[in-house]
């Protein structure tokens, strides 16, 4: 989960240090716990790390300036082995001359026999973590090669688990080199410079020129070049891309939180996934997915596999789905896919979703279904991911950069791309809803302009928030595609304001959820349209009622122009209109906004909630 930077260039106005502190600054996102820099001065290499944000090594590095230099590397942590604290905070020193410094994301799952061996030889360890065992080693594989890219080739032949190294030796200034198995990893291609970093964001403001690493694969950068070899040593290319956002996209923009930029993009965000899907007759067209045509149309069972707020969207877009493509559909937590024993075979469609591509039990699941057979199709946010260059194909989602832990628009880019997915399957399958393709991606169309009209109404929403910033308790209630949403609007109250909430399937409450309904307690309803088949509206009106009549405090979210909720409603939150399987994209945006302004009206940190960090590399 951590945030790594690199950097070689010229040693001019302290670059490599502003370059490195730039580059964690738009990377503590993914870890939070503590950070540190290492940069080459002279015959060793200077390290200056602190526990708690970054600001705390801000202030350190303004008490005692550091060097010029033209070499250095940088970590934002989310601690695993070790708790939060100064000395278990990255850069960790390897042997005892503080000529090498090591960084990493992931986790070194042997590492505790590797530690046991080094303490019998003598050596001394100054941290808890697994990483220290990594520096110890390539100091000592340094010592023996005497060259730092195959001293880094000697050790991760050595290391089992998942992780992305930076290293850097005082004897080697100009040089970082870097190791990657099943951690993310990019490379930024600049003029006399190039970067390293957990993603793009890392490098963005410098170039938007970047290049994707394999699994087991070896870079070593200098101001000129990078060079990528295997593990083994054999000669690599890595795959070059161009960024299409710019540093702007990563920033507040003037807005009081990332969270809050982010939900007020989502319009964009739906835009652009949809753009460029359809061809002049309205037909979808998705080249990019690379799998035959005849291999889609002999799919025979679909299963999406996520966590948190992709796996709420899957569960979302499963209805879809299986509407429009009558293809049976289930929707695996990532993280219990494997472990059960899933059946899954050559005619199955195993569809990933992952905002960052890194998240360690989805890749996990996606390369047990290749193993088993299954064709893979990653849904996904970042160029450059693991996940993408491991699944057969790949559905890019164009949010932009999701700074905030909890996810807003990644979230409804991801229900966006699983419907185009549904009905391009549809429309390969031919039958009625292929015709029913086109239309629907018309009202598609037409969603970002019913967000931006949404958004523009949420005054009330805030002023119910902060209204209830003292409570400790709300529900969330759903049917069909509400009930995948009550989930979500639970967990983003759960992410970022620490309240306990709970989502439950409305038909669900009077089999023991009612139980909890108590005078004054606090329940949100997503009812849905008039319209939606099998009498559901009915249904969900007369769940009002039940808990209306037991004190319950609730907040609809309903149609314009519902008026049967008016009489049992506290307080009605207005959406559009849009087709039932639409509805999501719009019901969740009242949620969004709630959790934000609560958590805000609580004065905590809607962008960095406590124990969370935005990618989850480790299993």
């Amino acid at each position: 989960m951590c945030g790594i930077v690199g950097y070689v260039g010229p040693n001019i106005d302290d670059k490599a240090l502003t370059v490195v502190m730039e580059g964690l600054a738009r990377l503590e996102y993914r870890g939070y716990d503590s950070a540190g820099v290492a940069l080459i001065n002279g015959p060793t290499v200077d390290v200056r790390k602190r526990a708690g944000k970054l600001a705390n090594l801000q202030r350190a590095i303004q008490d005692v300036p550091m060097p010029a230099a033209n070499t250095g590397i940088g970590h934002t942590r989310w601690a695993t082995h070790g708790g939060p604290t100064d000395e278990n905070a990255h850069p960790h020193y390897g042997g005892s001359d503080g000529k090498l410094a090591v960084i990493h994301n992931g986790i070194i799952e042997n590492f505790h026999g590797l530690r046991t061996k080094l303490i019998a030889e003598g050596v001394q360890f100054r941290s808890e973590t697994d990483t220290e065992v990594v520096a110890h080693l390539l100091a000592r594989a340094y010592q023996e090669v005497g060259d730092l890219t195959k001293a880094m080739r000697t050790v991760v032949a050595h290391l089992d688990g998942a992780f992305t190294l930076l290293a850097v030796h005082a004897d080697e200034p100009g040089v970082v080199v870097a190791a990657r198995r099943n951690s993310p990893l990019v490379v930024g291609l600049g003029e006399g410079e190039n970067f390293l970093g957990s993603d793009v964001a890392a490098f963005i403001g410098y170039t938007r020129e970047a290049l994707e690493l394999d699994n087991d694969q070896i870079v070593t950068i200098t101001a000129d070049e990078a060079v990528v070899t295997g593990f083994d040593g054999t000669p690599a290319q890595g795959k070059s891309f161009h960024v299409d956002w710019d540093a702007e996209a990563a920033e507040k923009g003037g807005h009081a939180s990332f969270m809050e930029k982010e939900i007020l993009e989502q319009p964009l965000a739906v835009e652009a996934t949809l753009l460029g899907r359809t061809d002049a007759d309205g037909a979808l067209v998705l080249d990019e997915l690379r799998i035959p045509v005849e291999h889609l149309r002999s799919v025979n069972k679909i299963v999406v596999v996520a966590c948190g707020t992709a796996f709420y969207s899957g569960m979302t877009a499963k209805y879809a789905i299986e509407h429009w493509t009558r293809i049976p559909t289930e929707v695996e937590m990532a993280h219990e896919f494997r472990y059960r024993d899933p059946v899954v075979d050559k005619r199955t469609l195993v569809v990933s979703i992952s905002q960052s591509g890194e998240t360690m039990d989805t890749l996990m699941a996606v390369k047990h279904a290749r193993e088993l057979g299954a064709q893979t199709i990653s849904i996904c946010n970042t160029h450059g991911a693991t996940i993408p260059r491991e699944s057969d194909a790949v559905l890019y989602t164009h949010a932009g950069p999701e700074i905030a832990v909890a996810s807003t628009k990644a979230f409804t880019a991801q229900i966006t791309a699983c419907y185009v997915l549904g009905l391009y399957l549809a429309q390969l399958r031919g039958g009625s809803y292929a015709d029913e393709a086109q239309q629907v991606m018309r009202e598609l169309h037409a969603i970002p302009e019913k967000i931006s009209q949404l958004l523009g109404q949420m005054d009330r929403v805030r002023e119910i928030a902060r209204f209830m910033a003292d409570t400790r308790s709300v529900l969330f209630l759903g049917r069909h595609v509400g009930f995948p949403i009550a989930l979500e609007g639970a967990l983003k109250l759960k992410e970022i304001a620490y309240i306990h909430a709970e989502g439950f399937a409305a038909g669900e409450l009077k089999h023991g959820p009612i139980a909890l309904i108590e005078p004054g307690q606090p329940v949100f309803i997503v009812v849905p349209g008039p319209d939606t088949p099998h009498g559901l509206h009915g249904k969900v009106v007369s769940n009002i009622q039940e808990i209306r009549a037991r004190g319950a405090r609730t907040l609809v979210i309903a149609e314009e122009g519902d008026h049967d909720v008016e009489p049992f409603a506290d307080e009605v939150i207005r959406v559009p209109q849009a087709p039932p399987l639409l509805e999501p994209l719009l019901t969740i945006i009242p949620l969004q906004v709630f959790a934000c302004e609560l958590a805000t009206a609580k004065g905590l940190d809607v962008d960095q909630p406590r124990n969370l960090a935005k990618s989850v590399t480790v299993e």
